[in-house]
């Protein structure tokens, strides 16, 4: 079989880029894999194409619903029988999905982890023969990792049933414990997975750190680099009330611009996204939420108005920009008091075993009042009337995560449906928890006052060699 000929016939490319075709391979012979390659890279044509060249069913799973619709609208339109089974589908339209999927159709099925909880679903897999999982965003199985899932620590599980097919597990970013986490949590060992690195290096993009104090000076560059690097680009931000302020100083120097955030309801996003991806020229000021579905080629500069909690999502944001192969500027606007607004992210993002267990019992003695009060109500209960404490909302967030909860306080129709985890219920676990994210702020803050390569000590966060010469970094 000549791969690249089925290449050309299934996605229209005649070469392959980089490791592809190794990694094709080793599934095509049945090994697992493990790919670590950069944004934009062409990650999903690894398990695309051996799907296409194998008899049996390949499953995704990705917690990304944005990006399913896209994934399969892309397959759908080169004829290639794809499909995609996750909560924003409708109970009539599911149904016909399980259906189809009972009666032998689909090549590829994008599934969220969480779909492995209802047993409908679970009981038509275990009948299907599968030829691969791909497990995509595998970083997530890690709870060490920057966006962990609770659902994918069930991965092994997931395989048994499943038949224990090929697997490859892919992700644009992976510490070395991380990847060992990835292997361990899927069931396998070191030596039954080969693993394909192509490094992180992104030689045409930028990277800079302007050090700055206070909005005048942030107003300031950001204007700066708008004026001197036309296209498109993004300007992300941690808090919303920040957005909206600059969103404010823009307009009234008459910058066009669109803006992203929580606050939109779901059409507006959609509509701004829209226009950002089809539009030339177009800026956006958006929260990290801002990023999933977005691989628009022209994205000429990525600006961070505030300090990322990590070098992971650091380094995930900025390799929207410059996908195109074009240099592309990546700036840190780096003002010393912005570590404050991360500092209480990880505060809120992290309550004690003791706040978990009163949240658990007020749920399991009053969830119906709740569901009538709502959210408030909720953490009046918790915090004592406290507005600036948001640990209710982690708890609720992590709930559902860990499949203690279904439904929403704000569709009244919230009900516990397991126990509370070891995990959350442990204080030494959550003491690790937090001790790591405070190490990965401390990681991104050095990096910002670093005097020496950026580029290398990215490269050294992930436990790689940096090699070549940047031609694109501002401290060499």
């Amino acid at each position: 079989m000549q791969l690249e000929k089925q290449l050309n016939k299934y996605f229209g490319f005649k070469t392959f880029r980089g490791k592809q075709k190794a990694v094709i391979e080793c599934l095509l012979k049945e090994k697992h894999a493990m790919a670590i390659m950069p944004t934009g890279s062409g990650k999903s044509i690894l398990y695309q194409l051996p799907a296409l060249l194998s008899p049996e069913l390949t499953i995704v799973i990705s917690p990304l619903i944005a990006l399913m619709k896209d994934q399969v609208d892309g397959l759908t339109k080169r004829a290639i029988d794809a499909a995609f089974i996750n909560s924003s589908l409708g109970k009539k339209e599911r149904e016909k999905r399980y259906e189809n999927l009972a009666h032998g159709e689909y090549k590829i099925l994008y599934v969220t982890p969480e779909r492995f909880r209802k047993s409908e679903f679970v009981e038509i897999i275990h009948k299907r023969k599968i030829s691969l999982l791909a497990v995509d965003e595998a970083h997530c199985i890690s709870q060490w990792g920057h966006d962990f899932r609770p659902d994918y620590t069930r991965l092994k599980e997931f395989r048994r049933i499943m038949g224990n097919p090929t697997t490859i597990a892919l992700t644009s970013t992976a510490t070395p414990e991380v990847q060992k986490d990835i292997i361990k949590e899927l069931g396998l060992t070191e030596e039954q997975v080969s693993l394909f690195h192509e490094g992180i290096d992104r030689p045409n993009l930028w990277l800079e750190v302007q050090p700055l104090w206070g909005e005048d000076e942030k107003l300031a560059a950001i204007c700066k680099i708008i004026k001197e690097r036309p296209g498109s680009g993004i300007i992300y931000f941690s808090l919303i009330k920040d957005l909206k302020d600059m969103s404010e100083l823009l307009r009234r120097r008459k910058i066009k611009h669109l803006k992203y955030h929580g606050d939109l309801d779901t059409p507006e996003r959609k509509h701004v996204q829209n226009k950002f991806m089809q539009g030339k020229n177009q800026l956006v000021l958006a929260t990290n939420a801002f990023g999933m579905g977005i691989d628009k080629e022209d994205i000429r500069f990525v600006i961070h108005a505030q300090i990322p909690g990590s070098i992971e999502s650091y380094y995930q944001e900025i390799g929207r920009a410059g996908r195109d192969e074009k240099e592309s500027t990546c700036t840190l606007l780096y003002d010393e008091q912005d570590l404050n607004i991360q500092m209480e992210f990880i505060k809120w993002n992290n309550p004690e075993a003791e706040f978990y267990y009163r949240a658990y019992r007020l749920l399991l003695s009053d969830i119906e009042r709740i569901n009538g009060e709502g959210l408030d109500y909720f953490k009046e209960q918790l915090t004592y009337k406290n507005r600036h404490d948001y640990r209710a909302e982690t708890v609720l967030s992590l709930f559902e995560r860990w499949a203690v909860t279904d439904g929403s306080i704000e569709q009244k129709n919230l009900v516990l449906i397991s126990g509370l985890p070891d995990q959350l219920a442990s204080q030494d676990f959550l003491e690790s928890k937090l001790k790591n994210e405070r190490e990965k702020l401390y990681k991104m803050m050095l990096y910002a006052k670093l005097e020496t390569c950026r580029k290398a000590y990215i490269h050294q966060y992930f436990g790689l060699e940096h090699q070549s010469k940047c031609m694109t970094c501002d401290n060499d």
